[in-house]
């Protein structure tokens, strides 16, 4: 059975789909949510819901949640690669290419990025042009700007309290 739900977190619209208790789309908009809901589906969505909440409110830099997405392998090998971007950090198109093997493949991996289905639980956020600039992303690049800022500034006070 596939559920949907839609909420604001942080000022952010996202749409998430649930088949049998695991992730399979997290996307930037409000979408049309499903109508009736099973308990178990909506245990799962609480979860999901929490965790995203801990995100948003910098408590949570790495999602605890079963995901399946349906892409080549190419895309599942990129898609593995931007979940091992550090939280606050940031990679190049360039770089997640050389890191899977494939340094002509900028271009692919951006692509890649923006086919993403679970936005946030796979951070292609993270990943930004060769100069450091921000480039396309699905949600829009203020979002892509403010996720990159609550990142950073979350991670500069987890460093700052453990001085």
């Amino acid at each position: 059975m596939i559920d949907r739900f839609t909420e604001t977190f942080g000022g952010i619209a996202l749409t998430c789909t649930v088949e049998d208790g695991v992730v399979t789309g997290l996307a930037f908009g409000g979408g049309a949510a499903g109508g009736q809901h099973d308990s178990a589906a909506l245990a799962f969505w609480e979860k999901v819901r929490g965790e995203l909440e801990e995100y948003f409110a910098g408590q949570r830099r790495r999602f605890d949640l079963p995901v399946h997405c349906h892409g080549t392998d190419f895309q599942r090998l990129v898609w593995a690669a931007l979940t091992e971007i550090p939280y606050g950090e940031t990679r190049s198109y360039g770089q997640i290419a050389r890191q899977i093997g494939r340094p002509g493949a900028a271009r692919a991996v951006g692509r890649t990025c923006h086919l993403n289905p679970v936005v946030l639980l796979i951070p292609c956020h993270r990943v930004v042009g060769a100069d450091g600039s921000l480039t396309g992303f699905g949600g829009g690049l203020e979002v892509k700007k403010r996720l990159l800022a609550l990142e950073a500034d979350h991670a500069k006070r987890g460093r700052e309290e453990s001085l």
